[in-house]
């Protein structure tokens, strides 16, 4: 399991996007090579609907 699945920092993002520690989550997958590394270990179908949620 990646540290990914249960950062708090993403649960804060998905409780309440808005917040500084949402926002700063969202800034950090842009460049984050464990995000990216945990994006591509996914399946296609479960990949597509992480990054629609969190484009």
């Amino acid at each position: 399991m990646s540290s990914c699945e249960t950062c708090r920092f993403r649960a804060r993002y998905d409780a309440q996007p808005k917040s500084l520690l949402g926002r700063f989550w969202k800034w950090h997958t842009r460049w984050c090579p464990g995000w990216k590394s945990y994006l591509k270990s996914l399946p296609a179908d479960e990949r597509e609907r992480i990054s629609g949620r969190y484009r």
